[in-house]
């Protein structure tokens, strides 16, 4: 069993081709992230991200027993809980997608999208950490991301492990497993869709593995569709050679490749993860 929990779309791909790719990666599962950082899809136009929600809705629809599509929303248009309401209520919009850029996670503004998400049932996938674009990471640490503990709730995931506040990253997931909150029931996990530099990666998934544990932590490819599935499984070998080199074991392995993100999606197979190739987990219905 694999998971992709962090997979993007450019909006100039097709069903089709989305799932050639995943079959080709060995991919049973995937999140899929509507467009918004390739033309004509940006941030800063709120009816190009509405545009992008109805593309993503449009291409997972009749395959969310393998697609899970995530709305894309910016809190610095007021009107972003209702255009993630409006995505829900288009269908096969299952999670929601935040990417702190002008705003903090903490303000006002962020907490009313937070709620809209909570009431919904959506877990929630945080940019966290420094953008490899130029753009300012400022809005981006992962300390900024504990306001969710406002909303109970509210399942998050931050990914890149927050690179380079790793450290602090791990900090924040920590909190509920000293106060004794099992992995499924905490609000904070992690993917490693690696923002760390190759230097950094083995050193950044030791701490996190020692802090977190596999139960917090979860792959993500971050790979752009359209691509080819030999693109993304390079992604998937690359942390599988990491694993084997820091001699974790089957059982963790398979949780960091599939059991977390599945509990996290509340999908039925969100036990310990099943070893990839094992049995496909099925969406609820």
């Amino acid at each position: 069993m694999l998971i992709d929990a962090h997979l993007h779309l450019s909006g100039r791909e097709d069903a089709a081709g989305v799932l050639r790719s995943l079959d080709e990666a060995r991919i049973d599962v995937a999140v899929l992230l509507a467009p918004f950082l390739t033309d004509p899809y940006r941030m800063e136009d709120r009816q190009s991200l509405r545009d992008g929600n109805r593309h993503l809705s449009q291409l997972v629809d009749g395959h969310c027993d393998r697609l899970i599509g995530f709305a894309v929303v910016n809190p610095m248009h007021p009107e972003a809980a209702d255009d993630l309401e409006e995505a829900v209520e288009r269908g096969n919009v299952r999670g929601l997608k935040l990417v702190p850029t002008g705003w903090y996670p903490y303000e006002d503004r962020a907490h009313r999208v937070y709620e809209r998400a909570n009431a919904l049932g959506l877990p929630v996938l945080f940019h966290s950490g420094i953008f490899i674009d130029g753009r300012s990471g400022r809005f981006c640490r992962p300390t900024f991301y504990e306001a969710v503990r406002d909303h109970p709730g509210l399942r998050v995931t931050l990914a890149h492990l927050g690179w380079p506040w790793c450290d602090e990253a791990n900090a924040v997931g920590v909190i509920d497993l000293i106060n004794g909150v099992p992995p499924d029931a905490s609000q904070f996990r992690f993917d490693i869709s690696f923002g760390p530099p190759p230097a950094y990666r083995r050193e950044v998934l030791a701490k996190a593995l020692a802090v977190l544990g596999p139960g917090l932590i979860q792959f993500g490819s971050d790979r752009f569709f359209p691509c080819s599935g030999a693109h993304i499984r390079e992604l998937v070998d690359e942390v599988h050679r990491l694993l084997s080199e820091l001699d974790v074991s089957p059982g963790d392995r398979a949780r960091i490749m599939s059991g977390t993100a599945a509990a996290w999606l509340g999908l039925p197979c969100a036990k310990a993860g099943t070893p990839e190739g094992g049995e496909a987990c099925q969406t609820a219905a």
